[in-house]
């Protein structure tokens, strides 16, 4: 018998949850076949059979978690059939005295493999200072490592006094009621948005936040898209976009101001110098941040295809965990979906993040005398981590951006 296991996913993904089979028991498996599709907290996975036979038990249905390195099917030889007992013989397989190693093995299998936390060594060698268990402690990180100040955040926890909240079981007795009204339908979080709505709330509650906003005449970046666009297409074969413009404008502020492109370890400022910019992409599953790699190096044309390509991919749900990895800043546009205002959250353990909004035509001062005109303005903000960057950095920083987009000559040469 074969057994088929969850493969190694990446250093930071240890689980997922069974998205769908793409085989039945007593179907014939080529090695190298698609035979499941896991979905894990950034992106669905593909789980191949290395091995050819018969498909002989599915161990675990749609929608189970599952741990890398646990056993999710076996396969028996080419020409064998699958054994699919009748009710009544799984009911005497239960009864069986051979039946209790087996629930023995599973949690024994289970634990093992939920031991793989990934952390940094300083986070080690704390929890074992501090008696820890690190696979009891909660992190920030995105990519699901560990660290100092998330073991030291478990250790405050764990001496914190608790206070009796003997009333909290209240809400259990509206419960059936509240479940009875035919007006309500619950419907379960995937993976994805739980993920998604972990790494929110945690962004606020382990960043010192704050939003400053400004807005931009769009002017001039307009009048450049009208002119060139078509030459642009006939050239590079993509249309020329705002996000290069913004990607552009936002690398040449970045290097202006380097605490934006940097992240907090434990008591150390990490400064990246390098830009790999994030860019939010709204899917159905719920919003995701591929990143554009050393976008410093990259034209305009370069830009717009490396976004083209990864908004596709993420739509057609087909991105990869290096494509998700990693990002020094994120850019994101409420704009496309009519958004005039509002703050962007963090996506930590980035420090900063630009949030664009719709272009809408507004009266303006245009000169020092007083002349008023119609002109296309867009409102920008920056979301930031007050912890390393000043607010005086940070509205310096938006003045840039503004300034380069105003004028993109300036924008050329910064970007």
């Amino acid at each position: 018998m074969i057994e088929i296991k969850v493969p190694e996913l990446a250093e930071s993904i240890t689980e997922g949850t069974i998205a769908e089979w793409l085989v039945k028991p007593g179907d014939s498996i080529e090695e190298g076949e698609t035979i499941a599709e896991l979905e894990t907290d950034k992106v669905n996975v593909e789980i191949k059979s290395d091995f050819t036979g018969v498909l002989q038990e599915l161990k675990a249905e749609p929608g189970d978690n599952v741990v890398v390195g646990q056993v999710i099917a076996t396969l028996g030889e080419a020409g064998a059939t699958a054994e699919i007992a009748p009710k009544e013989e799984a009911v005497k397989a239960e009864a069986a005295p051979k039946a209790e190693p087996a629930k023995e093995a599973a949690p024994t299998e289970d634990k093992k493999a939920k031991s793989r936390t990934v952390a940094s060594p300083a986070a080690r060698k704390k929890a074992r200072e501090l008696g820890i268990d690190l696979d009891e402690v909660s992190f920030r990180d995105p990519m699901g490592r560990v660290r100092v100040e998330d073991v030291e955040a478990h250790s405050h926890a764990q001496n914190a006094p608790k206070p009796e909240n003997k009333p909290a079981e209240k809400p259990a007795a509206v419960k059936p009621a509240v479940q009875e009204d035919d007006r309500i339908e619950r419907i379960k979080m995937s993976r994805r948005r739980q993920t998604i709505a972990k790494r929110l709330v945690e962004a606020q509650h382990t960043a010192a936040m704050l939003t400053t906003f400004n807005e931009v005449d769009m002017t001039a970046v307009m009048d450049v898209r009208n002119r060139r666009k078509d030459a642009f297409f006939k050239k590079n074969g993509v249309k020329l976009g705002f996000m290069s413009f913004f990607t552009k404008a936002v690398i040449g502020a970045l290097k202006s101001f380097p605490l934006l492109n940097a992240e907090i370890q434990g008591d150390e400022i990490v400064l990246k110098k390098f830009y790999d910019i994030g860019v939010a992409v709204s899917t159905e599953e719920g919003l995701v941040v591929p990143v554009v790699r050393d976008a410093d190096k990259l034209s305009f044309a370069g830009i717009e295809q490396s976004i083209g390509d990864l908004g596709k991919k993420a739509r057609d749900n087909q991105l990869g965990l290096k494509d998700l990895q990693g990002g020094t800043f994120t850019i994101t546009n409420g704009g496309i979906f009519g958004s005039l205002y509002s703050t962007p959250i963090l996506n930590t353990p980035q420090v900063g993040i630009l949030g664009m909004h719709t272009i809408q035509r507004r009266p303006v001062v245009v000169d020092s005398n007083d002349t008023v005109e119609v002109r296309p303005m867009m409102y920008i903000a920056l979301s930031y981590d007050h912890r390393i960057v000043d607010g005086k950095d940070a509205v310096q920083f938006l003045v840039k951006v503004k300034q380069l987009l105003e004028d993109p000559e300036d924008l050329l040469l910064e970007g």
